[in-house]
């Protein structure tokens, strides 16, 4: 085969693989919140790092190659990412710094297509197909992007270059860390046959073992079964599915500026909480890191939800849709806490509290209309001089009193 794996910077390289019918590229930056901490740690550089909670609760948010090669991964417990991998230094997340890097890579990409598709804050599809007159070749331009990644923001990332999404999504996996895969057109058979069939996707756990059961191993096995067979013991859509994936058929288009279904945060306790002051201290910190991101992105919502998880890992949600969409932190919060206190659960220990804004729109075409001899309230003028003076200062230079005594306690703990 004529793909080619390449890594390094420098100026774009040729690859030798045909790309002229592989418009796709799949953009993944390569461990990307524990690459942009280690832009402030250097000392740590070819050490095991986890991004995630010192104290041993909640999940891993991202590992170094480093931390990988013990098995840890991410959205692993830390409980046993800690056990895998004891020598790992751990450090807590800081989701500003992740923001702004991620917002200055996606502008390289908008900078090159108009099509792209952010699939999460590290990782988008592009359609290169428009910019080769202007820029050149899909390898070319997939080349130039890794580069103009590392030389802005001294991280890396790897990009699957197709003629699918499906297959460029491969691709990039396949040459981590810090590759170019091209897989061209009339070898994208060749390319997948030879994949374990859990690297399909819609190939999930229960899925392969349904698949291992009638002897489908890979993907050449998978597509040497007919399509009726397949849609009688999976489905008739998903047997439909794998079975085109399995030929590599995958009509669907990068759809640029999908919007955002829900903005949200959620928060792990170090130690199961079931005192309701500070379980409403937490949502008001969530509601402010809500309201932040939506302002942010531009947009206001509707719906308010709640999660609640008990110690025992059960898990509550609540929701109620307000009358006018806001993206004001008090508006939030205030409903969060009458979800919380209806939920019935002030002095039942809590592992994990979270808040989500659901039912979005652009911000520019919501209105906002007071009842009769209502007033504004002026929260909303108040937080967009604290988004200023965060953007200026730093992301604890302006709290709400309550959260200001929480740190005072905890700094005299």
């Amino acid at each position: 085969m004529a793909r080619k794996q390449l890594t390094g910077i420098g100026p774009p390289p040729e690859t030798g693989a045909d790309d002229s019918g592989c418009p796709i590229l799949h953009v993944d930056m390569d461990a990307f919140f524990a690459s942009v901490e280690l832009l402030e740690r250097p000392e740590l550089n070819g050490s095991p790092v986890i991004v995630g909670s010192p104290a041993g609760r909640g999940v891993v948010l991202s590992a170094t190659y480093e931390a990988r090669a013990f098995g840890v991964h991410s959205a692993m417990p830390m409980s046993r990412a800690r056990r895998l991998c004891p020598q790992a230094v751990v450090i807590p997340p800081g989701h500003g710094k992740y923001s702004a890097v991620s917002k200055g890579v996606m502008e390289i990409f908008h900078a090159i297509t108009p099509l792209v598709e952010p699939i999460a804050s590290d990782e988008a599809f592009l359609d290169v197909g428009g910019a080769r007159r202007r820029v050149g070749p899909p390898a070319r331009i997939a080349a130039l992007i890794r580069a103009q990644v590392r030389e802005r923001y001294g991280i890396t990332c790897s990009v699957g270059v197709a003629s699918s999404k499906f297959v460029a999504k491969l691709a990039s996996k396949q040459c981590k860390p810090d590759g170019l895969l091209v897989v061209p057109a009339d070898e994208v058979v060749a390319f997948l046959h030879p994949l374990p069939v859990s690297a399909l996707w819609g190939v999930g756990e229960r899925t392969e073992q349904a698949l291992v059961r009638l002897g489908i191993r890979t993907v050449a096995d998978l597509a040497r079964v007919p399509v009726t067979t397949l849609q009688r013991e999976l489905g008739a859509a998903a047997g439909a599915h794998l079975s085109a994936l399995a030929w590599g058929r995958d009509e669907r288009a990068v759809t640029a500026h999908t919007p955002d279904r829900s903005i949200g945060n959620e928060e792990t306790f170090a130690a199961d909480v079931d005192d309701p002051e500070v379980i409403k201290r937490e949502l008001l910190r969530l509601a402010e890191r809500v309201a932040a991101r939506m302002r942010e992105s531009g947009h206001v919502g509707r719906t308010v939800s709640v999660k609640l998880r008990r110690a025992d890992f059960s898990t509550i949600t609540r929701s109620r849709t307000l009358r006018e969409p806001t993206d004001v932190a008090q508006e939030i919060y205030s409903t969060a806490c009458e979800l919380f206190l209806a939920a019935g659960l002030e002095r039942v220990r809590l592992r994990l509290v979270g808040v989500r804004m659901e039912n979005l729109s652009p911000a520019g075409t919501a209105s906002r209309q007071l009842s009769l001899g209502a007033r504004e309230t002026g929260w909303r003028e108040a937080e967009q001089a604290m988004d200023r003076a965060i953007r200026r200062f730093g992301p604890d230079a302006v709290l709400p009193a309550s959260l200001v005594r929480a740190r005072l306690d905890e700094m005299e703990a």
